[in-house]
């Protein structure tokens, strides 16, 4: 059926045109900004623009042109380059997933982009290959194949017509849990960095010192009016967070065939990720501030997949937002190898101290500085005191690991409460360290990671009681550790 050259569909020349275009964005407002002046100038300067925009065109319609892909013997093969003609030979074998999504380009004629990864790109910043403008049933006749070469490799060409068993859906976003999750993302930060990022790139040009010292008086005889103002700029980005995240996560489903889950989201743009269960590092859960009190969490899955500029392929969200208590019954009896409910072993009493210390220390010179240039204003810091007491005994509280026969879990506190569940065969690293303040206390700090498309992930517990972090290397390791061995670090290739 494939076995013949296909081109993608012509409108990924217009993909690869608005491509090249943006990467041409920067140098083209330099250019206008800083080009000639006056009525020649102005002249050259569009010539120019347009010469550039017309060559772009060109050059992504030549490349859509220049641009097949085929099936063949148990390969996607892809040939593309408009001077020098290229070729990329991919074995099914070689394929860790087929991402598909649906961009504003694609949905309208019924398109999809598939982007292939393998093994080898896992690391790089590109995927092996992205076929950026498919038909929906070409997609589903390469996953087939797909499917079909890691099933039974000797038997492609007789069951590629073969129908795949029918994915069973593990978790449908509602429409409440969508605003839910929408309104409780945090998402306001994001927006408010982004629109200050983007204002202070023109520092150059507007004349920020005037304009605030025109608004300095204002502002002290303005108070209420300026306070309603600031009050409307977070409204409008908690609006703005609020739409970007419901347009993200829209339709949001978690399925899982015989030997992965697939992922779809996405309204404007419908995106589908496919995670191998075999690359599957890790399973971590996270709880903000605001999700925390009210039981909710986020699920992520850790996988060998994705690379550093593509985070999305490695660190999936699984379960955008969930009961607590939700999450083992929905994902015990597909990914069985995890236990999900584990009974945690909690920091010692003697630790609290360590804790609240380590937080006063670093809240200390934001309280000290205000007291000395800003008095009596500046008392106002001592509120950062209670704080960060609070603040640490909750760090504190958190602090918790457990180890069954094939899995160790740790739970610790940063901004999010986070617990991660690793397996044992998937453990890269296991680091225990203790101070000379901690061995006084007879305390020590467990690190375990694995290794994800990011490049690591996993979690570091403080201050357990060294009893503990010994039983921890003594069920990792193939020695054993005596109460009075200093701990070490040890490595599993």
């Amino acid at each position: 059926m494939m076995s013949n050259p296909k081109r993608l569909h012509p409108i990924s020349a217009v993909a690869n045109f608005l491509k090249q275009l943006k990467e041409l964005i920067v140098p083209f407002l330099i250019f206008v900004v800083f080009g000639s002046r006056g009525g020649n100038g102005e002249v050259f300067q569009l010539v120019i623009t347009a010469g550039v925009v017309i060559a772009v065109f060109i050059i992504g319609v030549l490349s859509w042109l220049r641009y097949t892909y085929r099936l063949e013997e148990g390969e996607l093969r892809i040939e593309y380059g408009i001077l020098v003609r290229k070729k990329r030979y991919i074995p099914f074998e070689r394929i860790q997933s087929l991402d598909l999504s649906e961009g504003l380009l694609q949905r309208p004629f019924g398109l999809v982009k598939m982007k292939v990864e393998t093994a080898g790109s896992s690391g790089a910043g590109d995927a092996e290959a992205v076929l950026t403008a498919i038909s929906r049933k070409d997609a589903d006749y390469i996953q087939q194949a797909f499917s079909t070469a890691k099933k039974r490799p000797s038997e492609n060409r007789n069951k590629l017509e073969s129908a795949a068993a029918r994915p069973k859906v593990i978790y449908k976003i509602s429409a409440g849990e969508l605003l839910l999750l929408a309104s409780t993302s945090g998402g306001v930060g994001v927006v408010l960095s982004a629109v200050f990022a983007f204002i202070f790139q023109f520092e150059e040009i507007i004349p920020y010192e005037k304009v605030f010292a025109g608004l300095e008086g204002f502002m002290a005889n303005g108070i209420i009016f300026v306070s309603i103002l600031v009050f409307i700029g977070f409204l409008l980005a908690w609006i703005i967070a609020l739409v970007g995240s419901m347009i993200k996560y829209a339709g949001f489903t978690l399925k899982k065939t015989e030997k992965e889950l697939i992922i779809t989201r996405g309204l404007l743009e419908k995106r589908q990720i496919t995670i191998p269960l075999h690359r599957i590092q890790a399973i971590q859960i996270s709880e903000n501030l605001i999700r925390q009190p009210i039981g909710l969490a986020t699920v992520y899955i850790e996988s060998a997949g994705g690379s550093i500029e593509d985070s999305d392929s490695a660190r999936v969200m699984a379960l955008p937002i969930v009961k607590r208590s939700r999450i083992a019954g929905l994902l015990k009896s597909h990914l069985p190898d995890y236990e999900l409910q584990p009974g945690f072993f909690k920091a010692p009493k003697r630790a609290l101290n360590r804790y609240i210390w380590r937080g006063l220390l670093v809240v200390m010179p934001f309280i000290i500085a205000p007291i000395i240039f800003f008095r009596p204003w500046g008392y106002l810091s001592l509120l950062l005191l209670i704080i960060s007491i609070i603040w640490s005994y909750l760090k504190y509280k958190d602090a918790g690991w457990d180890i069954s026969s094939h899995q160790l879990a740790l739970r610790y506190r940063g901004i999010v409460r986070t617990t991660v569940f690793m397996r044992k065969n998937r453990i890269q690293s296991l680091t225990m360290s203790e101070s000379f303040f901690q061995k006084r206390r007879n305390l020590a700090t467990i690190e375990a990671a694995v290794m994800s498309g990011t490049g690591g992930t996993g979690g570091t517990v403080l201050d357990l009681d060294r009893n503990d972090v010994c039983a921890i290397y003594k069920w990792y390791s193939y020695t054993s550790l005596n109460g009075n061995t200093p701990l070490q670090k040890e490595k599993r290739p």
